[in-house]
């Protein structure tokens, strides 16, 4: 099992502390290092950043967001950050959600499933360097009757085939990332839930295309923090899932939320969003039970964090991302190197 990074959203006043992780993430051999939008930083100029003053370490998005641009924008920024970076950049895509669409770029929230594969498939068509020509429900290129014509990407990517991933929660959009996608992004992974939440999902799409789970990567994104106090440590945490169980989208689509009545939380699920949308946050991140949080990171001592990497890599993790959790930057490189560490301990490096 392979290890990554998240740095999740830049401007938050760490920015500094972040290029600092991502250096020693590369010095230590982690795999990737990921970084992520919503309506703040873009993830494609951070990731340039990180990439001009690291040496081996991929560089990937999580996610560029499919709303925000059109798909050959998307194939154009790909082939230029894997040229740049000499073959280093993975492509994350996702649909954001219904609130940031509609409310921030103005696109309509509907079908996001048919849209994102019609996203992929020009995409896709775009870096191979094809004369682009597409006709779908909600893209036609050129557009019919005007002077477009079809024409074709001038940047050499440094692949051929630049690794592209989506970003996945429900089960119908799990299954269309294993048909059309090379990995799957995951948030909030319990590895005692993965086959039935995620694996199982996934696996149905890889043979729907005729393939098997051979060289898909299945990739989440689990916070870690390093401590005696398990307890403590989890309550680090609290903001962060009431945040995603919460409050992210509507009461009706809030796809964490959905994530975690299908891990067994329903009632807790309910009474979170009801108080955290309530404007009751503190409440709601007290009502988030322990087991959810302990179940979707990675707490405790180098060697609970090993067991923890086992069980995941046994329930089918290929590449398991870390977010190293601290007050300050010592504690988070600290946390960065147990996770190395684990990762020997558990007998997977």
């Amino acid at each position: 099992m392979r290890l990554g990074i998240n740095l999740g959203y830049w401007g938050a006043g760490m920015d500094a502390d972040n290029l600092a992780v991502a250096q020693e993430a590369d010095r230590l051999g982690y795999d990737v290092c990921w970084a992520a939008e919503a309506y703040g930083s873009d993830a494609a100029t951070v990731l340039a950043w990180v990439a001009a003053q690291t040496e081996r370490i991929d560089v990937g998005s999580a996610i560029f967001q499919i709303p925000a641009r059109q798909p050959a924008m998307t194939a154009m920024t790909a082939a230029t950050l894997d040229s740049l970076t000499k073959g280093r950049f993975r492509l994350g895509l996702g649909v954001s959600g219904p609130q940031v669409s509609e409310g921030w770029y103005g696109v309509k929230f509907d079908k996001p499933l048919a849209r994102t594969r019609e996203y992929v498939e020009i995409v896709r068509k775009a870096m191979s360097r094809e004369r682009l020509s597409y006709e779908g429900q909600h893209w036609t290129l050129p557009l019919p009757g005007g002077p477009g014509k079809p024409i074709k990407l001038t940047v050499h990517p440094e692949r051929e085939h630049i690794p592209l991933y989506i970003a996945a929660i429900g089960p119908k959009n799990l299954e269309q990332t294993g048909e059309i996608a090379d990995g799957a992004l995951l948030i909030f992974p319990a590895a005692e839930h993965l086959e039935e939440t995620a694996l199982r999902h996934l696996r149905e799409g890889r043979a729907k295309a005729g393939l098997t789970m051979d060289g898909f990567d299945v990739c989440p994104t689990v916070p870690l923090a390093v401590g005696e106090d398990v307890g403590a440590l989890a309550d680090m945490f609290r903001p962060y899932t009431a945040l995603y169980v919460g409050g992210m989208g509507s009461p009706k689509q809030n796809f964490y939320n959905h994530l975690a009545q299908r891990m067994g939380y329903e009632k807790e699920a309910a009474e979170i969003q009801a108080k955290y949308l309530g404007g009751d946050k503190e409440g709601a991140a007290a009502a988030v039970p322990h087991s959810l949080i302990d179940s979707t990171t990675l707490l405790g001592s180098v060697e609970r964090i090993a067991d923890g990497m086992r069980a995941y890599a046994e329930a089918g993790v290929t590449t398991l991302t870390l977010a190293p959790a601290g007050f300050t930057l010592d504690e988070r490189l600290t946390a960065l190197r147990a996770g190395v560490e684990a990762l020997e301990r558990a007998g997977l490096a």
